[in-house]
């Protein structure tokens, strides 16, 4: 299964994404999505699995989880808006983790890329970075692997070109 992973588009939806993301079988948003019509061209075009983030509306929570955690392929999954990263987890997170650790851990928020693995739990961290033009990241990112085999594998980071804000 070959997944794309993105996060923090704040309504904007760079359309190189819908190239990057054609031959994948599945979407995941790791929140703060910012518009119905974002996550409806999301959904038309792919599956996807998404959560709320802290700029969506009652109406996107609603919709979307704040925790969204499921299994493909024997991996257990594990997608959140805020969460944090290894030895930075929120007190709610670390009592879950302590007791139910995913195998692969994503977040969003930061508007920082991180893959990296957390010995303590056993997983691996992922944060595709932000891939909309609010914010005060520089380059947008997202994060495109397969899971094959209860392995995640050929993961690719993928730089959208510098964050322009666009003016009128």
């Amino acid at each position: 299964m070959k997944i794309g992973l993105l996060s923090d588009t704040h309504s904007h939806l760079d359309a190189q994404i819908f190239e990057y993301f054609a031959d994948c079988d599945e979407i995941w948003h790791a929140g703060d999505i910012g518009s119905h019509e974002l996550a409806d061209r999301l959904e038309t075009f792919k599956p996807l699995r998404a959560v709320y983030g802290n700029i969506d509306d009652k109406k996107m929570q609603l919709r979307f989880p704040e925790h969204n955690r499921f299994t493909i392929d024997g991996l257990n999954i594990w997608i959140t808006h805020i969460g944090g990263y290894p030895g930075k987890y929120p007190k709610k997170i670390k009592e879950i983790m302590l007791t139910n650790p995913p195998d692969i851990y994503i977040t969003g928020h930061s508007h920082i890329l991180k893959v990296m693995r957390d010995p303590q739990f056993g997983l691996l961290h992922m944060n595709p970075g932000a891939c909309g033009i609010e914010g005060w990241h520089k380059m947008k990112t997202i994060l495109r692997f397969e899971l094959t085999g209860g392995q995640l594998t050929n993961l690719e980071l993928i730089e959208l070109g510098p964050r322009a804000k666009i003016t009128s």
